[in-house]
């Protein structure tokens, strides 16, 4: 982390601090950094750290839909964080992730604002790391606007100053955080492993956890890339096949692997009609597309810090999952 005596003090305005990500983020930056933080929240409630003692942190009770409300205080910040989203509803999901993202940075004064961190999802990129076509067209509503939002950002004013980070599989939360999408099902994985680890499948992925998420995005705050340099960061650990990480928690869980099945597309297509399972257009092509990996990407280890979660065994106990 930073060293926060040898770095000056930043205004930095966060939208998301309530999710997964935004808790991690939040107690990092008050923990490792002397910045003063400005939290728009729709629900403080929400917000699971104990912060009403904390001099450096100002909750502000409002919908991310209504920024012009704080135009004044948007203009006088240093940085700002966009790491709110939403999940559920066609038109909320586009009103908030596409459209009152984009009406925020235009509130921002260009010549103040050092940088605009701005949360994507690294499943709209290829493994180029450019925008995937199938993202916009296939894509859920929630990736959909993901993908529409990142074509849009070349149009802003503070586009020059955009960095845009793409997390990978999202784990983490715990006791006084609240528990990511994926690592909320992670324990019905698990007791499902006798049999998944007779299975093979063609794949590979990142994952990432939200602490090692919040060290990469507090170092990009306070060290942004250079002018001209890329300013996509992919978030997420060395990439993993699908095999690897059965075998991974095969071992963990004390289980024997004698036999592998292999999984393939066809199979899984097959399967999918005999039990009339229904299926998006976005699933489908997840698994015709089978590799989700990206170039050059960045986690702590990369930036010469320690990482929290370098592998699946330490994701699982971190969890609260007993090893076998």
């Amino acid at each position: 982390m930073s060293d926060a005596a040898s770095v000056s003090p930043k205004r930095i305005f966060i939208t998301g601090g309530s999710g997964c990500i935004g808790h991690y983020l939040v107690e990092a930056l008050l923990q490792d950094t002397p910045h003063e933080l400005f939290l728009l929240l729709r629900n403080p409630a929400k917000l699971l750290l104990n912060w009403q003692h904390q001099p450096r942190l100002h909750v502000i009770t409002g919908d991310l839909r209504q920024a012009q409300t704080h135009a004044g205080l948007l203009a006088t910040m240093d940085t700002v964080v966009l790491a709110a989203t939403s999940w559920g509803g066609a038109q909320e999901i586009y009103d908030i992730n596409v459209t009152a993202n984009l009406d925020l940075m235009a509130l921002l004064d260009p010549e103040r604002c050092q940088q605009v961190v701005y949360f994507s999802t690294a499943s709209i990129l290829n493994q180029a790391n450019e925008p995937l076509p199938e993202a916009g067209a296939l894509g859920t509503d929630y990736i959909r606007s993901k993908y529409d939002c990142y074509l849009r950002l070349p149009e802003q004013a503070i586009a020059p100053r955009i960095t845009s980070v793409f997390p990978t599989l999202v784990f983490g939360g715990d006791k006084d955080k609240p528990y990511s999408h994926i690592s909320a099902g992670l324990p019905e994985v698990c007791k499902w492993m006798w049999l998944i680890r007779f299975l093979q499948a063609d794949g590979s992925f990142h994952f990432s956890h939200g602490r090692d998420i919040a060290q990469v995005v507090a170092h990009l705050i306070d060290h942004p890339p250079l002018p001209g340099a890329d300013r996509r960061v992919v978030i997420g650990n060395p990439s993993l096949r699908v095999n690897d990480a059965i075998a991974e928690m095969t071992e963990y869980l004390g289980m024997r692997q004698f036999f592998g099945i292999p999984l393939s597309a066809w199979l899984a297509d097959r399967i999918i009609d005999l039990f009339k399972i229904e299926m998006a257009p976005w699933d489908r092509f997840c698994i015709q597309y089978r590799h989700f990996i990206y170039q050059n990407p960045i986690n702590p280890a990369s930036l010469g810090l320690p990482t929290y979660c370098p592998t699946v065994s330490d994701l699982l106990r971190v969890s609260g999952i007993p090893a076998g």
